[in-house]
């Protein structure tokens, strides 16, 4: 199993938001998760992402147990084995769509032509070649969940977390998105695990778990 996690909870004050869950995926599976609003999803997704601390449970990604990380060495393992694409692109407005790819991989401490390099052949993997140069605001939406796609996979992660990643696109745009997802997965072999109110994106899934007020149903 690339990911394994169990009896996870978590709470906010008095309201329990997950009680007690149990997930795993295996290497290079796509696993969609929904359910209504409120249900747990994306506190679950955030966990699972090493982005929040449950109060219990276990977790173990690519064979690390990372509850048992803290401070800079979660971060370097966030930045060598998990991507993450949200419905929300957060790409920086003042640099190009190369240079917001670019970005985590020099972070990373990658030299600068390296970056360059794998910043280019990952927006022509997206199917962004001809707009390298390009800032956000001359891009269209769809264009910008790709760069933010590209951006995600720089550091060739092991897991692929996607929260709504198509909910702010049109629906034919939410097809190329889709497809653009799948077709990742067959040439560059990540996990992915996509939180969704999406039917169409759950449907096309290896998996799909419902949750239902902190639990898996």
């Amino acid at each position: 199993m690339i990911i394994e996690a169990r009896g996870i909870r978590k709470r906010f004050g008095t309201l329990e938001v997950l009680k007690g869950i149990d997930f795993s995926a295996e290497a290079h599976e796509v696993v969609s998760i929904m359910g209504a609003s409120g249900a747990g999803k994306s506190t679950l997704l955030q966990i699972l992402g090493t982005l929040s601390t449950p109060d219990s449970g276990t977790l173990v990604i690519d064979g690390e147990d990372v509850l048992r990380l803290q401070g800079g060495a979660l971060a370097a393992f966030r930045g060598r084995r998990i991507g993450f694409v949200f419905q929300a692109h957060h790409l920086l407005p003042e640099f190009s769509a190369e240079e917001n790819v670019m970005i985590p991989a020099l972070i990373a401490g990658a030299p600068m032509k390296e970056a360059r390099a794998k910043a280019a052949r990952l927006l022509g993997e997206v199917g962004l070649q001809d707009r390298l140069g390009h800032k956000p605001s001359e891009l269209s939406g769809g264009e910008q969940q790709r760069v933010a796609i590209a951006r995600a996979l720089v550091g060739d992660p092991a897991v692929l977390f996607a929260d709504e990643p198509t909910g702010n696109l049109d629906s034919v745009t939410k097809q190329e998105i889709h497809r653009l997802l799948f077709s990742l997965r067959e040439r560059l072999g990540q996990t992915i695990v996509i939180v969704t109110h999406d039917p169409g994106l759950a449907a096309l899934c290896d998996r799909t778990l419902t949750m239902k007020d902190g639990r898996f149903i």
